[in-house]
């Protein structure tokens, strides 16, 4: 069985096109967790009411990339200081959350999150929730590999090449060749 992470840091197209990048990584699938309602479409999480958060379900090679490798890249990539909130995207839909499988992705989150804090990198305590993993409902078919199709798109000119470059700078050795 693959091992799966499952993580949310704001809009879901971000944390797909950089994990789409990173060797080991042999899937990403945009979609939706954490919330009440079943079967949310992209319309609904957007408005706020269904309790899910844009995420990501990534399915990964764990003798190439391990989860603290998965964990690292993801803290990375987004501020994990701010509540429901990603630069202009606002709301519990765009929540920092890491979605753990099993114990050892647990304790691995918790851990992470300490030596953050313990850090000093970020001036805020970091307010990632850390939550079982629940239902995933992958995203609708235009919001699977985004990026990849509109890399000249105005949001991901602004939002996801910025983060692309910050891989490439700080995860050069751990990209797909």
């Amino acid at each position: 069985m693959t091992p799966v992470a499952t993580f949310a840091g704001g809009c879901f197209w971000c944390l797909e096109a950089a994990f789409r990048r990173l060797a080991g990584v042999r899937r990403v699938v945009s979609g939706y967790t954490g919330g009440h309602l079943p079967d949310p479409d992209y319309r609904a999480v957007c408005g706020g009411d269904t309790g899910h958060a844009e995420a990501v379900r990534i399915e990964y090679d764990p003798a190439t990339i391990d989860y603290p490798t998965l964990l690292e890249v993801f803290f990375a990539l987004h501020d994990p200081t701010t509540l429901n909130r990603q630069g202009h995207d606002v709301g519990t839909q765009y929540r920092s959350a890491i979605y753990f499988h099993d114990d050892a992705q647990r304790d691995a989150a918790r851990a992470a999150i300490a030596a953050l804090d313990a850090s000093g990198r970020f001036a805020d305590p970091v307010v990632t929730e850390l939550s079982p993993a629940s239902t995933f409902y992958p995203a609708e078919d235009e919001h699977q590999g985004y990026f990849d199709a509109h890399p000249y798109a105005p949001y991901c000119q602004a939002v996801i090449t910025p983060k692309l470059r910050k891989l490439l700078g700080d995860f050069a050795d751990r990209l797909a060749k």
